[in-house]
């Protein structure tokens, strides 16, 4: 596996509050908004995050240097603690999705896989455990009738979801976006979401890639939240900002 080597505080790519050499890039920052903040995370499912799931073979090394997991889950009980909006972007497949006609390249292989599978829209048969279901530690954040699990994405993007409507519908309009994968779902989230209108920042700890012989998902989608975002934290300056609302 390809090392990134792109730690969030000791990089060149330097993501901490008043520590910005990387200037030849224009850095917004964000400015966040007591009311108008949502923290979205994408994917949360064990099929990415469990080293049972099935894209385990070519995440689990990124998920586990960057400490995805533990650190999706800090932001969720900072989400819990402070009171912030906490939107889920599930990834899901249903049999009437394994009958498409075509495909890009990782929608084949997801399917190959069955990947993110489930029996139905309306058939919850078995997924408890299942590679659709909620990373374990994550359920009682994600089930407890406050956060908004919104419906799933089904390529990317939130394009074919109720995302932003949800975003829209509660006066949301910072997001901190997190979740799996990185150059993949949530790059696509951040494009749509900076396309609808919202500032993003992009919690680069929070999330993880495949890494491949000569294909680093990690490393690509780090470059493009930097030419994107209007900021790159780590886990720990999202909670910090957050604890510091205005």
């Amino acid at each position: 596996m390809p090392q990134t080597n792109l730690n969030l505080d000791q990089s060149t790519i330097v993501y901490g509050a008043g520590r910005r050499q990387d200037a030849a890039i224009p850095r917004p920052g964000l400015r966040l908004r007591k009311g108008h903040v949502g923290i979205v995370v994408i994917d949360p499912q064990n099929d990415f995050l469990s080293p049972q799931g099935v894209a385990w073979g070519v995440v689990g090394k990124n998920v586990t240097d960057n400490r995805t997991v533990e650190n999706i889950g800090q932001l969720f009980a900072t989400a819990k603690e402070l009171g912030i909006p906490l939107l889920i972007s599930p990834h899901y497949y249903f049999p009437h999705d394994h009958k498409w006609e075509f495909e890009g390249a990782l929608e084949r292989l997801m399917h190959d896989i069955k990947m993110f599978d489930r029996p139905g829209p309306l058939d919850t048969t078995d997924i408890q455990g299942s590679g659709a279901d909620w990373l374990e530690p994550y359920k009682p954040f994600i089930n407890d009738g406050q956060t908004i699990v919104c419906s799933p994405h089904k390529v990317y993007g939130p394009q074919s979801n109720d995302l932003v409507v949800q975003l829209r519908k509660r006066r949301i309009e910072q997001v901190i976006l997190a979740g799996m994968s990185a150059n993949l779902c949530v790059e696509s989230h951040l494009r749509e979401l900076l396309e609808q209108g919202f500032e993003v920042a992009v919690v680069g700890d929070a999330t993880a890639a495949a890494q491949l012989p000569g294909y680093d998902g990690y490393a690509a989608a780090i470059t493009n939240f930097r030419f994107l975002a209007s900021d790159l934290w780590s886990t720990g300056e999202a909670a910090q900002r957050l604890t510091e609302l205005e």
